[in-house]
């Protein structure tokens, strides 16, 4: 059927054979026809589909008549630029607080956002548009792209109007959903990722919709469901959008690789891009790939890239090659920054997990990221709930107050929401809340901490008491405790718990003095003089015991791994470390004799490298 293709156009656009690009080329073609010999002259058609079909022919000359000059090409590229890519006074300032979002849902606490970080982030997000952009004029200007030409400017047209590819979980089928967002001239993402294999089955589906569109009643056909997921009536109902983003989310969700039998082949191969290389072969092993990974732009992998090495893993394709990308490990310096599936939300398809979990452990840091990872995700939920106005659970209250363990980001500081959102709520109703205490037993000043019969302090106690007759400490103070005026340890009950420091530092003896279990910061008893009866907290940070001379009674906790001060320390006998003992050890007082007696000790800690374990002198 003649022009079927172009009737489809017009039928979806009723205006596109009046537009000026058009009207222009039926303008030339009339003056053309006048200055022929009227025996020479064509009549020229009016119906819109021929109008278009006129046009085509234009584009078809300008866009692909020239592959042996690359110069028209990037001209072509550089109309298309202007008329699509983003501006960068158009990049809408929530741009930038994502990012600063990001970063402070990391635990990194407000990035400022200064002049320099919008320029550089407005270049990356427009280069990376414009070389998107570039993969889809490349291709279809091509030999590789055997479509008519009116399929083509369908395609094109419609990606232009693509914005940002999104997985999502369908909460009723449990089904995977992925679409396209739709694309406004403030659109910040990339253009839609290319493959050729969706591109020719969306093609080739609209083409035979649109050729059945204009047969008569009885030349009609029923189209062949080419669909792997859609049912008949399903596949019909997609063609009948006739939408060119709703078909080709479709065909890319259906690729084979990521069916369930595609995904249950794990086997493949861990791919490493060290540190310091160019992004292209990075990105070139994603392109096509219904990802929603943003290393998938050729700048943002470059910058990922400075920081750090870039692990992908790649399970085999039907032909047993490994070029299915499947998680990514992205690495800052020595450290995990952050892993991601492709799934939606970039978690983890079902079947990758064992492939992921052997791979982690290669890295030392793979338990403390897991934590950090989950420990900023529900940060940001508690966060979000209190923003919000809803009510915090017991186990919210708990994770916020860091009563049970302490919050870990990867920050180089503590996260600053948890200060923030403390401070806007009340301590004494939370507390109570959560740890079944009445308000009355629980303080947030030194006033109250010291009046007894308090269960539990937030905040840090500096007292200046030079007696400990007559002090009531809380049962629990979530903060530290410095009592560095005490000389005398009689009468003194320390708490049971110290979320952080305890400073006794004048103490020369503490007999039958009861530490706390718990010290989750450090512990300062620099002028101890003697080990006996000395039992330490079960945890603690780091121990400052540097006064004694001798370690005999001295007994130290079986997982401590923290930094150990013993610099007036004489002679090693008596000091049992933990056999995988890996803090720092401060040793100067040790002769050389004695150096050398504990450097004979069979530790295991003693063969790692400097930076694991130091003798400092």
């Amino acid at each position: 059927m003649k022009n079927f293709g172009e009737q489809f156009l017009s039928q979806r656009d009723a205006k596109l054979h009046t537009s000026q690009p058009v009207e222009h080329e039926v303008e030339r073609r009339r003056m053309a026809e006048e200055h022929k010999n009227e025996e020479k002259r064509e009549t020229l058609s009016k119906k819109p589909a021929d109008k278009i079909a006129n046009w085509l022919k234009v584009i078809e000359k300008t866009h692909l008549d020239h592959q042996d000059d690359p110069r028209i090409l990037d001209r072509i590229k550089e109309f298309y630029y202007k008329e699509n890519v983003i501006k960068a006074e158009e990049i809408p300032e929530a741009t930038f607080l994502l990012e600063q979002k990001i970063a402070r849902d990391l635990g990194h606490g407000t990035v400022e956002i200064t002049e320099e970080f919008r320029q550089e982030k407005a270049s990356q997000i427009i280069n990376n548009q414009k070389k998107s952009l570039d993969k889809w004029i490349n291709y279809l200007s091509s030999d590789d792209a055997q479509y008519p030409m009116w399929a083509k400017y369908w395609a094109f047209k419609s990606m232009l109007s693509m914005g940002k590819l999104e997985k999502r979980e369908d909460p009723e089928t449990k089904e995977e959903i992925v679409q396209f967002r739709r694309r406004s001239k403030d659109t910040v993402a990339s253009f839609p990722p290319l493959n050729p294999r969706a591109l020719a089955l969306t093609i080739g589906s609209i083409s035979s919709k649109a050729e059945n569109n204009f047969k008569t009643k009885e030349e009609k056909e029923n189209i062949k469901n080419i669909s792997t997921k859609l049912n008949d009536v399903e596949f019909k109902e997609l063609l009948n959008s006739e939408s060119f983003s709703k078909i080709y989310a479709q065909f890319l969700k259906e690729m084979p690789e990521y069916s369930v039998e595609g995904l249950k082949e794990t086997r493949g191969k861990w791919v490493v891009y060290k540190q310091g290389s160019e992004p292209d072969e990075l990105v070139e092993s994603l392109d096509g790939h219904p990802l929603e990974w943003c290393t998938a732009d050729a700048d943002t992998a470059k910058t990922q890239l400075q920081g750090g090495d870039f692990h992908v893993y790649y399970s085999n394709n039907e032909n047993g090659k490994a070029t299915i990308p499947r998680v990514a490990i992205r690495m800052e310096g020595n450290k995990i920054a952050e892993v991601r599936g492709i799934a939606s939300d970039q978690n983890m398809d079902p079947y990758i997990n064992d492939v992921v979990k052997e791979k982690m452990t290669e890295f030392p840091d793979s338990k403390e990221y897991e934590k950090k990872s989950t420990d900023m995700k529900r940060l940001t939920e508690v966060e979000t709930k209190n923003q919000k106005g809803e009510k915090l659970s017991q186990e919210d209250i708990k994770f916020l107050y860091e009563i049970n363990d302490k919050i870990q980001g990867f920050g180089f500081e503590e996260d600053p929401r948890i200060l923030d959102l403390i401070d806007s709520r009340d301590v004494k109703e939370d507390i109570s809340f959560a740890l079944g205490y009445s308000k009355d037993e629980v303080s947030v000043t030194q006033e109250e901490a010291l009046k007894g019969g308090i269960k539990y302090h937030h905040g840090y106690l500096l007292l200046e008491n030079t007696s400990a007759s007559d002090l009531k400490l809380p049962e629990v103070i979530k903060g530290g405790l410095n009592l560095d005026e005490l000389v005398s340890a009689d009468g003194l009950v320390l708490p049971k718990m110290i979320d952080g420091d305890l400073s006794l530092s004048r103490l020369s003896t503490i007999d039958n003095l009861q530490l706390p279990k718990i010290v989750r910061g450090n512990l300062n008893l620099m002028s101890l003089t003697s080990a006996k009866n000395l039992q330490l907290p079960e945890i603690v940070s780091s121990i400052n015991i540097r006064g004694l001379k001798s370690a005999k009674g001295l007994k130290l906790p079986s997982s401590f791994n923290g930094d150990l001060f013993l610099d007036d320390l004489e002679t090693i006998d008596g000091l049992n470390l933990p056999p995988s003992y890996s803090g720092k050890l401060y040793l100067s007082g040790l002769n050389i004799k004695e150096k050398q007696k504990l450097m004979s000790k069979k530790y295991s800690f003693l063969g790692r490298q400097r930076y694991d374990f130091d003798i400092v002198r």
